[in-house]
């Protein structure tokens, strides 16, 4: 028991010490925000204060966080430093919200305004900044949410659960999982809506639309259509969306205006699908899937033993 307590002392002592070292740095990199940028545009009124509210969200909230949070770390005094940080963990997940509208700005602002350009230029050029741009340093408040989450979870571990800490440490880790769940369900959401306006700008017109909301973007890929009445092959592009499946083809190339996009061909909703592999259980080349519709039976194959399988494994799923 007592070389157990020693070894779980060693490695909390490791990791305390990490914390605070990378907390340190954190601080640093923040500065060069709140200090070079927010506290001077703030004082020369470059920015409006609408504009400058959404670029740099709650920065400097955070910042102060950390100072707290930097304090109570090198007295050595984790549980209440981690109990006080907890409270303004909020503040990660509203900035999470604000990034993307946060970034829109800062491109439209450099687009427009001149001398927000300039100054920007002539910032970054400081030695502290070390060639890094604001673009960078931006996001950095998301990269060390998720590093808190596993220097607590590491605390948590090696901490002896009848300890006054253990409890504090146990709640820190429970807020800090909870809000980067709320960040990540953020970045997943963001992501989707970037792939459906990507196949959306993919398709020619405005006939089949792929924004919905409670959509979400699953897979795409070439597929060979096998027709009923023994004609050729037919190679089609798939999108395949939590509650559609869409068939695809490709424009003329020489075509003015859309020669690089896709034509829609067919639309076929999921809800009464059935999806069967026909051949492909072998580790012959390649496989064919059957997608029965209500009024519709589609065979689709492909030469590639794994892709046709990653198809199969996709649209179950999704149909489940």
């Amino acid at each position: 028991v007592e070389e157990q307590r020693a070894r779980w002392e060693r490695k909390r002592s490791r990791t305390a010490k990490e914390l605070l070292e990378t907390e340190h740095k954190y601080l640093e990199q923040l500065d060069l925000v709140v200090t070079f940028f927010v506290t001077i545009l703030k004082a020369k009124g470059t920015l409006k204060p609408a504009v400058l509210e959404t670029i740099f969200g709650p920065l400097e909230s955070i910042y102060s966080a950390s100072q707290v949070l930097l304090l109570h770390l090198e007295r050595g005094s984790l549980g209440l430093g981690l109990e006080n940080f907890c409270r303004n963990l909020g503040l990660y997940g509203h900035y999470a919200e604000n990034l993307e509208q946060s970034n829109k700005t800062l491109k439209e602002q450099l687009r427009k305004n001149k001398s927000f350009r300039r100054f920007k230029k002539l910032q970054e050029t400081r030695p502290q900044f070390q060639g890094r741009k604001l673009e960078d340093l931006l996001p950095l408040p998301l990269q060390r949410l998720h590093q808190y989450k596993h220097f607590l979870r590491d605390l948590l571990e090696n901490t002896s659960p009848d300890s006054a800490e253990y409890q504090k440490l146990a709640k820190a880790v429970k807020s800090v999982s909870e809000v980067s769940r709320w960040v990540q369900d953020i970045v997943r959401k963001r992501e989707n809506s970037l792939q459906l306006l990507r196949v959306q700008k993919l398709l020619k017109g405005q006939k089949t639309q792929i924004l919905t909301p409670g959509r979400w973007y699953i897979r795409e890929g070439w597929l060979l259509v096998v027709p009923s009445k023994g004609e050729e092959l037919k190679r089609r592009m798939f999108f395949l969306f939590s509650d559609i499946f869409i068939a695809t083809k490709p424009c003329h190339p020489l075509h003015p205006l859309n020669s690089n996009k896709l034509a829609c061909r067919a639309v076929y909703p999921l809800h009464q699908c059935v999806v069967d592999k026909v051949f492909g259980h072998t580790h012959s080349e390649g496989g064919l899937l059957s997608l029965s519709f209500p009024h519709k039976t589609l065979l689709l194959m492909s030469s590639d033993q794994q892709d046709i399988n990653d198809w199969y494994r996709s649209l179950t799923a999704t149909v489940r």
